[in-house]
């Protein structure tokens, strides 16, 4: 009980007086989405250590190839659940105290495993550090949980439907460069631990991202608030006059029971489940490609562990301008509907799947170096999948109530982590991979599941244009 109501979100203060209302408005804004965006940045400094440290580990006798596979495994298997129950949890909770403490917690659990000593393999059996480093990324994978559903609250109270499409775009490049920084800090820890003799130096994947979360965590605290309300301001739609998104019904503004939010704005909600199903084929993409890209690379181009390296920063950095163009498009020609993009950049996804799968035959027909149309074709994928990755999270967002934000947030993740990811880009590719089929069928699966992506979006288009534009036509009545 004395947990439950350390997160009960902070009571409405009296509003302040109105010539101050604008400029704190302002203020606040900026700092409630620069706290979400560094610290959603933060939780990928605490997710991706493992597969970072592994060559390290496997160098010293301490884990398998396999071992270490299994291992990682327990992330998205473990934040998919959680991400659902979460963010139910989190819509009753303060957003800067539950962001914050996951993320504190989730760098205490990467600093355990960067010190705690594991006993070297004998005969191939790793059972013990595989065992532990599966409880450590379970563990991982549970508290990163704690990280979207937050961020989606605040999203929804600060920010109103009409510009949340841009806004949130922008806010979704956190986890490219998230991850993007962990690359950077890793060496720089190596360096670090080398010099100082502190220990093996694949104990710095683990230890120093982790320190550097502990210290954004602090600058979490400082400048994320839960609802305008709370800060003595009035709700992000009378500030903007915007009345597009979905309310609650009369009466249930403040707390939606758990039972009729799931069963009448999910369980019901026909066009949620559309866009559920897209989102396990972007999943698909999105982990599938990132995943193999560099063990492709290196068996059908041979290329070194460097340039599949460098194609795969490459891929995941691209994401950052493509995601911000998806929010502006859907911003600035969509009145931010999120469907149509998600139509015009599957497109252009499949095209970059095909150009990567046919890259030899594409650099004989166009005489273009089969290098360039290699990082041109994974920048393209790169660019292009990250925007409907983040229209998803926005459509949800915009079809159910505000305060219902980080259950859609966990219901969407669901199916996308679970299934599109854990299930499909992790077990079913690489046994698609591994058997007789070979590459070829791992190619097409991407190929049908952009193409299925995107013929569901193109399904949902309509549907959420009518939705907008009775919510509009309600509000004016």
């Amino acid at each position: 009980m004395g947990l439950l109501n350390f997160f009960t979100p902070p009571a409405k203060k009296p509003m302040m007086a109105s010539e101050k209302i604008d400029k704190e408005y302002k203020k606040m804004r900026l700092k409630v989405f620069l706290g979400i965006f560094l610290g959603y940045a933060a939780y990928y400094l605490v997710r991706k250590n493992l597969s970072l440290a592994a060559p390290g580990m496997i160098e010293q006798g301490l884990i398998d190839k396999a071992g270490a596979g299994l291992a990682m495994s327990g992330i998205p298997i473990a934040y998919a659940f959680s991400k659902f129950l979460m963010g139910s949890l989190s819509d009753r909770s303060d957003a800067r105290k539950f962001m914050t403490v996951g993320l504190v917690l989730s760098s205490l659990v990467m600093i355990v495993a960067g010190v705690l000593p594991y006993p070297t393999g004998v005969d191939g059996n790793y059972s013990v550090t595989v065992g532990l480093m599966f409880v450590f990324m379970l563990l991982a994978g549970w508290l990163s949980g704690m990280g979207w559903p937050p961020c989606g609250r605040v999203l929804a109270h600060w920010f109103s439907t009409n510009e949340r499409s841009f806004k949130m775009s922008v806010w979704n490049t956190a986890h490219n460069v998230g991850n993007g920084t962990l690359g950077l800090l890793i060496p720089a820890g190596v360096i670090i631990f080398s010099a100082f003799g502190i220990g093996e130096t694949w104990r710095a994947a683990f230890i120093v991202p982790a320190l550097v979360a502990m210290l954004i965590a602090l600058f979490c605290w400082w400048a994320i608030r839960d609802t305008p309300e709370s800060c003595g301001l009035p709700s992000i739609e009378k500030y903007r006059n915007d009345y597009s998104g979905a309310k609650a019904a009369k009466g249930e503004e403040d707390k939606i029971p758990f039972r009729r939010l799931f069963i009448d704005y999910i369980f019901k909600n026909k066009l949620l489940w559309l866009i559920a199903c897209a989102n396990v084929f972007i999943y698909l993409i999105r982990y599938g490609i990132a995943d193999w890209s560099p063990t492709y690379l290196t068996e059908v181009y041979g290329w070194s562990k460097d340039d599949a390296s460098l194609a795969y920063a490459i891929r995941e950095y691209a994401g950052i301008p493509g995601t911000i163009l998806g929010g502006w498009i859907s911003s600035k020609f969509f009145n931010g509907r999120c469907a149509p993009v998600n139509v015009i950049f599957l497109i252009a996804v499949t095209i970059g799947i095909l150009t990567y799968w046919q890259a030899g035959a594409v650099a004989e027909f166009t005489h273009i170096p089969i290098t360039w149309l290699i990082y041109g074709s994974l920048a393209l994928i790169g660019g292009a999948i990250y925007a409907p990755v983040a229209m998803i999270g926005i459509q949800g967002l915009a079809i159910v109530p505000k305060n219902a934000a980080g259950t859609v947030a966990g219901f969407l993740s669901l199916w996308g982590y679970l299934i599109g990811d854990a299930v499909l880009s992790k077990i079913v590719l690489g046994r698609v991979a591994q058997s007789s089929l070979g590459w070829d069928a791992t190619f097409w699966v991407f190929t049908i599941g952009a193409l299925l992506a995107a013929v569901i979006c193109l399904t949902s288009w309509g549907k959420e244009k009518r939705m907008m534009e009775e919510r509009i036509a309600a509000a004016k009545e």
